[in-house]
């Protein structure tokens, strides 16, 4: 079963100040695509790449290697419900987030965490 690697977006994107609140769905989009073509580094075997989009980033569509979740409300919720459910069909889970409280409520179901570096692609 291929670790399933939760991104949140807006923490990720957010990390780096780099002119993203101009165009945040050009960010996110900009981080997906980096995600396709170059995954998560570090990460040994199979992984599904699911980046949790909110906000102005809603609407971003998924590509191959990536699959794009637009929250409906609070990103955040809708990345503990998914680290949730990998828990509950005993899929290992990896949430990046810098987040201390969706960290915790994550670590809750068995998730891993990283920072953003972990995707930011210049750690």
């Amino acid at each position: 079963m291929p670790t399933l690697v939760i991104i949140d977006a807006a923490n990720v994107i957010g990390s780096v100040p780099d002119g993203w609140w101009r165009d945040r769905r050009g960010a996110a989009e900009r981080l997906r695509d980096r995600l396709a073509a170059d995954g998560v580094p570090g990460q040994e075997g199979p992984v599904e790449i699911v980046l949790v989009v909110e906000g102005a980033a809603r609407g971003v569509e998924s590509v191959p290697g990536v699959q794009v979740e637009s929250a409906s409300g609070s990103g955040d919720d809708r990345i503990a419900e998914l680290a949730a459910d990998a828990s509950g069909a005993g899929q290992p889970c990896l949430v990046v987030t810098a987040d201390r409280e969706l960290r915790r409520r994550v670590g809750a179901f068995g998730a891993e965490v990283a920072g953003p570096r972990t995707v930011r692609g210049d750690a």
